[in-house]
């Protein structure tokens, strides 16, 4: 933790926009080096033009590779193209245009030339395939998500809408590493003649009064007060205000690429996190000024609850309370339909899970695995612990296959409308009813070598009998939901459990951990995962 982690961000803080651009058409990646190559993580292709890591080279051949790989897969309908307001996205969009012109491909960008949130672009996604037309679209959304100022991100979202599959982006991967390699000369460019646009403001927004009891927060009178921490929902809570006439204030409007106006995060780094305390602190001073304050991330697929009484949410809190209350307000939801998380989160969810007498379906990290549940509407809700979550219209229909920031908080000034208590205080119900759990990630030294052998470890490698005084009744290293591979592995006892999986951008590996015995007993926990893992690996 930084000395500096929550205070404003100052001049020697900020990234030099202009040399940042410059570098971004400057700066020709070397595909031999690992940290210029194109890499897919969960969210898509990630990095900064100072690295040389996002350049015009890198964007052009993943575009290119997104054409070939669309066509192979005959996906020939229009492709939806948004941005969100990190510098380096609107570089990045011009020359995905370019390459989306001379490939014949039509792209559809905002009508307003705004940015875009990524829900916004999968419900505009599933809202043409909806339709009955003869082709199906796609899209890509140019954004880091939280990440900080300097970076710029790039992702792929197929015509389910989510994020691309694993199959999807090593093959996008693999022929945009291809491409740069010969120096981009099967990469064609051209200046677009025209570009045709699609309201996705108008259209996410005029929809939401289908998933959301919009009637009841107006006539409960919640104040509302969303910070869009200088991101994409900036203009949708504008409209939602407007739209809907509620009691809605945009706490800060103010849009700046080298967001100055932030409060540093945890490490002394500007990061639009929601989640973070550290970088929600300026946020945090309004709390008794509304009913509900929330805030998202730089493309709205993140939400921070804050609550006058209880300050700012854990996200597993939160997902707690809006999975209890989702599946006993929503009577038209399937009844088999179960409720989705990552097998990182809270097991406060596996108790509300069984007390509502649903089935609990737990995956690997990455929102991707909920989008079959979520589309036949065998999931209701698919939730991750990073803030990130998104459910079914009230009919039980599909509504967004990306995460939905703007949703989630909006669901907390519906929680409050319709219970009359906030989120935090149901929260605390649910410890009385269940327990209350210490939870945390923390990170530890690993070698890429080492990472590796994590990122494919069996459980059967774990020898250890106990964790933190508890026979292990679990060791995972497949998912219980789908049986997909963890990436890592998980370790379960009857009172707490940890979870360690390799960072894909840094060398060290996270370990998540909760109890349910209390903060010590969680500190014990993380030390003997430290140690159980370290064994594993021959550390």
């Amino acid at each position: 933790m930084s000395d500096r982690a929550g205070t404003p961000a100052t001049e020697s803080d900020l990234v030099d926009v202009e040399a940042l651009i410059a570098a971004y058409y400057a700066g020709v990646p070397d595909v031999s080096d690992p940290a210029q190559r194109v890499v897919f993580g969960t969210s898509g292709h990630r990095g900064s033009s100072l690295d040389t890591a996002f350049n015009e080279t890198h964007i052009a051949a993943i575009t290119q590779a997104i054409v070939e790989y669309r066509a192979s897969q005959g996906i020939t309908g229009p492709l939806f193209v948004g941005r969100d307001t990190h510098a380096l996205s609107r570089p990045a969009e011009t020359t995905a245009l370019e390459v989306l012109e001379a490939n014949g491909v039509h792209a559809l960008v905002d009508a307003y030339e705004d940015y875009v949130p990524t829900p916004a672009l999968s419900h505009a996604i599933l809202r043409y395939n909806r339709e009955g037309h003869d082709d199906q679209a796609d899209g890509i959304v140019i954004t880091p998500s939280h990440n900080p100022p300097r970076d710029g991100g790039f992702k792929y979202n197929p015509p389910h809408g989510g994020p691309a599959d694993s199959d999807a982006t090593s093959w996008i991967a693999n022929r945009a590493n291809e491409l740069i390699a010969d120096g981009n000369r099967d990469v064609k460019m051209a200046e677009p003649s025209g570009v045709d646009t699609y309201d996705f403001r108008e259209h996410y927004v005029a929809d939401l009064e289908n998933i959301i009891d919009i009637d009841a927060i107006k006539r409960a009178g919640v104040r509302i007060g969303a910070d869009p921490l200088g991101g994409a929902s900036v203009g949708y809570w504008k409209l939602i205000a407007e739209k809907y006439g509620l009691d809605l204030t945009v706490v800060n409007p103010t849009v700046d690429p080298t967001w100055r106006f932030m409060t540093l995060d945890w490490d002394g780094k500007i990061r639009m996190d929601p989640s973070s305390s550290s970088a929600m602190a300026s946020v945090l001073a309004h709390r008794h000024d509304f009913d509900i304050l929330t805030g998202n991330d730089a493309d709205a697929d993140r939400h921070g609850i804050v609550t006058p009484d209880g300050g700012l949410m854990n996200p597993n809190h939160y997902l707690a309370v809006a999975i209890e209350y989702l599946y006993t307000h929503r009577p038209e939801w399937r009844q088999d339909a179960a409720i989705g998380k990552t097998l990182v989160s809270s097991t406060m969810i596996d108790r509300v899970a069984e007390s509502l007498g649903r089935r609990l379906w737990e995956v690997p990290v990455g929102f991707k695995w909920f989008v079959p549940g979520l589309i036949d509407g065998s999931v209701a809700f698919g939730g991750e612990e990073s803030a990130g979550a998104s459910f079914l219209r009230k009919d039980g229909t599909v509504w967004t296959t990306d995460k939905d920031g703007i949703l989630l908080a909006l669901l907390a000034a519906e929680i409050v409308a319709v219970t009359g208590k906030t989120p935090s205080q149901l929260y605390a119900e649910l410890t009385e009813r269940f327990g209350a759990s210490a939870y945390e990630r923390v990170d530890a030294a690993a070698s890429k070598e080492q990472k590796a052998r994590l990122g494919k470890l069996d459980g059967s490698a774990i020898t250890a009998e106990t964790l933190a005084g508890d026979p292990i009744t679990a060791r995972l290293s497949e998912a219980p939901g789908n049986g997909a591979a963890v990436g890592g592995v998980k370790v379960v006892t009857e009172h707490a459990w940890f979870a360690a999986r390799p960072s894909g951008t840094e060398d060290v590996y996270k370990i998540y951990a909760e109890s349910f015995r209390g903060s010590e007993h969680l500190r014990e926990v993380q030390a003997e995962a430290r140690a159980i893992v370290d064994a594993a690996l021959g550390a």
